[in-house]
């Protein structure tokens, strides 16, 4: 070894050096490698429509039909309250939250297991895969939401129970801010959780799918009997879901304290994620 005089530390963009903390996230090299986020969003984008007919329509097909189903399933058979709503506008306004919130837990649960070949051989925070993962699931919520006005447009035509609060859609990035930290979140501790027990991997999209009946997503919150809201207040999606719907229909909503419960939780499962994930960064390429 020796000492180049022309080499100079302060000349180097990154220096990498060991985690001296049991929690660290350096916000200022995520930014750097911004281009990186971005890329991997492409990447995300053209595999999961390449080979197809329809291609990114599917972000369109994918709601009206599920929200078809309900309505059939819920609303003409189960005759479940929509709280004054036209049963599929209602329906695709839990879908369209729901679908982001979903997209973020899913596909962030194997971050680990998905990508082990990239990390094994590339340095760079394993934060940005979550990230861009999260901006995709943003660019299917726009579009779905842009959809779900239109429908709402159309239903409004000649209906005097339905009116649309144009205004309130300042609020929806809000929304999606907070639908994107809570999915995030989930997916970090579930990621980190998968490194060790694979057996996560197969339960997370099963969990998932029950979870949407826990949320009012095909039934108001407004019919919950008041001994189970207790258990809708540990759910972080049932106020953004009933939110939307008040901000852009008038329906009853929810009050503060559900959104202070809801958010407390929320900061929980992201600030355990983030921990859970970034000590789980240094042994996963081991493990996996």
């Amino acid at each position: 070894m020796f000492n180049d005089p022309d080499i100079n530390d302060d000349e180097w963009d990154i220096i990498l050096r060991p985690r001296s903390k049991w929690f660290s996230i350096n916000l200022k090299t995520l930014w750097l490698y911004r281009d990186l986020i971005w890329m991997f969003f492409q990447r995300d984008f053209v595999t999961l429509y390449k080979q197809t007919i329809l291609g990114p329509l599917w972000y369109l097909i994918q709601p009206v039909l599920t929200a078809l189903t309900y309505f059939v399933v819920f609303g003409k058979i189960a005759n479940l309250s929509t709280d004054g709503l036209p049963p599929f506008v209602f329906y695709m306004s839990g879908i369209v939250m729901w679908s982001y919130f979903a997209a973020c837990l899913t596909n962030n649960a194997e971050v680990f297991s998905k990508n082990a070949q990239l990390f094994g051989k590339v340095y760079f925070p394993r934060l940005v895969v979550p990230l861009s993962v999260a901006l995709s699931g943003m660019v299917a919520f726009g579009i779905q939401f842009v959809l779900l006005l239109a429908v709402s447009s159309v239903s409004a035509i000649g209906s005097s129970d339905l009116h649309v609060n144009w205004a309130a859609i300042l609020w929806v990035p809000v929304l999606a801010l907070y639908t994107a930290g809570a999915g995030v979140g989930v997916g970090l501790i579930v990621s980190a959780l998968t490194v060790r027990f694979r057996d996560l991997a197969f339960a997370v999209g099963f969990v998932t799918q029950l979870w949407m009946f826990a949320t009012p997503v095909v039934y108001p919150f407004s019919k919950i009997p008041q001994s189970y809201q207790i258990l809708f207040h540990l759910n972080p999606m049932t106020a953004p879901i009933e939110s939307l719907r008040a901000l852009l229909y008038g329906t009853p909503g929810v009050d503060t304290s559900l959104w202070f419960s809801n958010l407390a939780i929320t900061s929980v499962f992201l600030l355990v994620g983030l921990i859970l994930f970034t000590r789980s960064e240094s042994n996963a390429m081991d493990t996996v």
